[in-house]
């Protein structure tokens, strides 16, 4: 299990896309992953873009970014709202700037933006957001999956198995 050991982090709010978090979420765990649920706060529900509910299992007061072994944000519009926390930016930041794998697909990377750490980096995202990227210093590119160190980007839901492969994949090179 190329995962045995790892903690990932997946963060979420409400209008979250629930394919980009039930994949990741199920994908990390069969390849051995603990897999924890942050918010800002737990144990709470939290609601889908379709209304479907998941669970946060820690508090981002409660952690830190030396709990985890990398982190996968979800889009949908959640990471407009959770941008908005300065607990889950700095999450988002410090886990990143030790060098840990992230992953962020569809609107996540609005959280790349607010975390300030696309300067100079590849990237992609939902076309919507391109701008905003770029706007961040993004080298954005229209690509299924885009890889540069630690960094995992893709652009929406049909991209999940591409954006997996890549993850797990960072953990093993």
């Amino acid at each position: 299990m190329e995962l045995a050991g790892k903690t990932i982090a997946i963060i979420i709010d409400n209008m979250f896309n629930e394919y980009e978090l039930i994949y990741p979420y199920y994908r990390l765990q069969e390849a051995g992953a603990r897999v924890q649920v942050v918010a800002t706060s737990a144990p709470a529900t939290f609601h889908s873009k379709l209304g479907l509910t998941a669970n946060s299992d820690l508090a981002v007061k409660e952690v830190s970014a030396d709990d985890f072994d990398g982190l996968v944000i979800p889009g949908g519009y959640a990471p407009d709202i959770m941008r908005r926390d300065e607990l889950l930016v700095k999450l988002v930041r410090d886990i990143f700037n030790q060098d840990k794998p992230v992953a962020a697909i569809c609107h996540a990377g609005w959280m790349l933006v607010s975390a300030g750490v696309l300067a100079g980096k590849k990237c992609t995202s939902f076309f919507a957001i391109k701008d905003d990227m770029i706007n961040a210093g993004a080298l954005w590119q229209d690509a299924e999956v885009v890889i540069d160190g630690n960094l995992v980007t893709s652009r929406k839901p049909d991209d999940l198995p591409a954006f997996m492969k890549a993850y797990i994949t960072r953990f093993t090179e």
